[in-house]
């Protein structure tokens, strides 16, 4: 076995380090935050909607049962799902409007 150490071995290793660095918090790395997913907050934009469950889903390309399931909190929505839900929140028309071309 050889004792040099390869590109791949120090990369691994600055992101190790890296890591370190922010668990001691000495270093703060970048993030994206993405509004909150919770049941409430979802049954809050469906209803200044004024859309129900089923209409929702339909207008915004969602699976009603996992609309369900996210208002009733026995899921969670996935990344790409709280993106929509808060684009959804933000300009309901502009995804209305995208998903309709």
């Amino acid at each position: 076995m050889s004792e040099e150490r390869t590109e791949l071995g120090r990369e691994l290793e600055a992101a190790l380090e890296e890591v370190l660095g922010h668990v001691r918090g000495e270093t703060v790395l970048p993030c994206r935050i993405v509004d909150d997913p919770a049941a409430e907050n979802i049954i809050a934009l469906r209803k200044r909607l004024k859309l129900s469950r089923r209409k929702f889903a339909h207008r915004f390309g969602l699976d009603a049962r996992a609309l369900q399931d996210w208002e009733q909190g026995r899921r969670v929505p996935d990344r790409a799902a709280r993106v929509l839900l808060t684009v959804i929140d933000r300009d309901p028309e502009a995804v209305a409007r995208a998903l309709s071309e």
